[in-house]
């Protein structure tokens, strides 16, 4: 392990070898212990064996402090229905941009959106891809499941989940490198006892964290309800990571409900676009800096701040 990670704690993603905006150096200087790298990305470019063949991960960003690399799930299976945009504005089904995607027992076939040639990744490929990254920790191939499937396919889709798992750490065991930590993830959706399942099966394996995954619903008070069934059926001992959440109000209650980890693009994605994160009186902590107010305002973002920006 590249250092130690205090928590709560949260992950900038540096989802192709790189935070958006930032310098290795720079994400260092402002605190972070632990970057996410992106497993599916990363394979389709610049490919596992450049950056093995670099010193890993590590060495390929120039990055010597902590990093943990996703199963690549979320990005294949979000081909196949859709990322979170399409779910917010309520588009279901069919592979993004005409990319075709099969998913079996044994992983998911589908076609590079960079090319359009044929690959395939299951538990087996994404630990071999995370074990030639370097990272610290690896997360087990799941499906993330969105949030119109019904009960039924979240239900055939979690044990599926289940079975991966198995073969996640039967990998690992023989193959993946000794250091290296493995988080499983629990599934099951918004149904209370797919997610009991799932924790339990989880808790019982031989994984050093658990991350909770899938969808959470599609309101706050939703997901606040999943994580009040779920979280409490996790042991004490493990960390717990959040997947995908990164609202600072989310956060908050999240730590408070004993969450330790969470990662998520919102803050580098909206700084981008002119927007900081900061205390604010509407309660969304978010001060777009674009605003017409703001344009020969000369003062700090947020008084008595010391942060850079300000």
């Amino acid at each position: 392990m590249h250092g130690q990670v205090p928590t709560p704690a949260f992950i900038p993603l540096a989802t192709k070898g790189s935070v958006r905006g930032l310098s290795s150096a720079e994400v260092a200087g402002l605190g972070y212990e632990m970057v996410l790298g992106n497993t599916f990305h990363l394979h389709l470019s610049p490919g596992e064996e450049l950056i093995e063949a670099r010193g890993g991960l590590h060495g390929f960003m120039g990055w010597e402090r902590a990093i943990i690399t996703d199963s690549g799930g979320f990005q294949v299976f979000s081909l196949a229905h859709g990322g979170v945009a399409d779910e917010i504005k309520g588009r279901r089904g069919g592979a993004v941009g005409g990319a075709r995607v099969e998913i079996s027992e044994e992983g998911v076939a589908f076609q590079s959106l960079l090319d359009g040639s044929n690959r395939f990744l299951g538990p087996e490929e994404s630990m071999r891809i995370q074990a030639a990254l370097g990272s610290d920790i690896a997360l087990t191939f799941d499906e993330c499941t969105p949030a119109h499937a019904d009960r039924e396919y979240t239900a055939r889709s979690t044990e599926r989940t289940h079975r991966w798992l198995d073969r996640c750490l039967a990998w690992h065991e023989l193959e993946g490198p000794p250091e290296q930590g493995v988080f499983g993830i629990v599934q099951g959706g918004v149904h209370e006892d797919l997610r009991r399942e799932s924790a339990e099966r989880n808790s019982a394996a031989a994984v050093d964290g658990i991350a909770i995954g899938g969808t959470l619903g599609r309101e706050k008070s939703e997901m606040h309800g999943v994580l009040g069934f779920t979280i409490p059926l996790l042991p004490d001992e493990a960390p717990r990571h959040l997947l995908g959440i990164g609202e600072v109000d989310d956060l908050l209650v999240g730590i408070g409900m004993g969450i330790d980890l969470f990662d998520c693009a919102i803050p580098t994605r909206i700084a981008r676009h002119g927007t900081a994160l900061a205390p604010n009186p509407d309660g969304r902590f978010r001060i777009d800096l674009t605003k017409a107010a703001y344009a020969a305002d000369d003062s700090p973002i947020v008084e008595g701040c010391r942060c850079e920006a300000c």
